[in-house]
C-alpha cells in the first residue's frame, strides 16, 4: 500500500497529498502540522521490561573463528556448547535413574488384599475410636436434648392427628423417649 508523504509548500505549510482508495474514490488532500506522523505508521509502545526480555530472550549465536557455535545471550560473554559432555551427561543420568529405579522394586514388597473378617474388625475398631474422642458433656446434653424436644413434637402431632400415616422410623423414635431421658439423667448427676 502506498503510503503518502508530507509535502512542504513554500509558505512552510505541510500537508498529504490527494490519494486514490482501494475502491477507486480519491480522498481531499489535509494539511497538518509539521512533524506529523500518520497513525498507521506510529511504532507499537513497548516498554523498557518487554524491551529487555526481548533482547534475552533472543541469544545470539555466533560462529567463532575456531569453527564452534557459541551464544551470546549477555554481551560479551559467549557460551561454547561441548556436545560430547552433554551426551555424556544424559547417559550418566539415565543410568543413575535405571538403578534407583531397580533398588526402589527391589525394596518395595507385596502384600495380599485382606479378607473380609478384616474388613470387619477395622469398622469395629473405627467406631471405638470414634467413642474414644471425647464430646464435651454439656454438649451431649445439649444433643440429647434436643432429640427429646423433637420426639415431643412428634408425640404431638401424633395425638391431634395431623400426622395420619406415622412412618416405622417415627415410631421407633417415639419409642426411644425413655432411653434419652435416662442418659439425660445419668450425664447430668456425672456433671455434679
Amino acid at each position: 500500500m502506498f503510503t503518502p508523504t508530507n509535502v512542504v509548500t513554500d509558505n512552510g505549510d505541510s500537508f498529504i497529498p490527494a490519494s486514490q482508495r482501494p475502491d477507486g474514490t480519491w480522498r481531499k488532500a489535509r494539511r497538518v502540522k509539521e512533524g506529523y506522523v500518520p497513525q498507521e505508521e506510529v511504532p507499537l509502545y513497548e516498554s523498557k521490561g518487554k524491551q529487555f526480555l526481548n533482547k534475552v530472550s533472543k541469544p545470539q549465536s555466533i560462529v567463532l573463528p575456531s569453527g564452534q557455535i557459541a551464544h551470546q545471550t549477555i554481551p560479551g560473554l559467549f557460551i561454547v556448547e561441548d556436545k560430547s559432555k552433554e551426551k555424556k551427561a544424559s547417559k550418566k543420568k539415565a543410568k543413575k535413574d535405571v538403578n534407583d529405579i531397580c533398588l526402589k522394586l527391589q525394596s518395595t514388597g507385596i502384600t495380599l488384599p485382606k479378607t473380609a473378617t478384616s474388613k470387619a474388625s477395622n469398622t469395629k475398631e473405627k467406631k471405638d475410636a470414634e467413642k474414644e474422642i471425647e464430646i464435651p458433656i454439656e454438649k451431649k446434653i445439649k444433643n440429647l436434648k434436643k432429640k427429646l424436644r423433637e420426639i415431643e413434637a412428634l408425640e404431638e402431632k401424633l395425638k391431634n392427628g395431623s400426622i395420619a400415616k406415622p412412618e416405622p422410623e417415627q415410631l421407633q423414635k417415639v419409642k426411644r423417649k425413655n432411653d434419652l431421658l435416662m442418659e439425660i439423667h445419668q450425664l447430668e448427676k456425672s456433671l455434679q
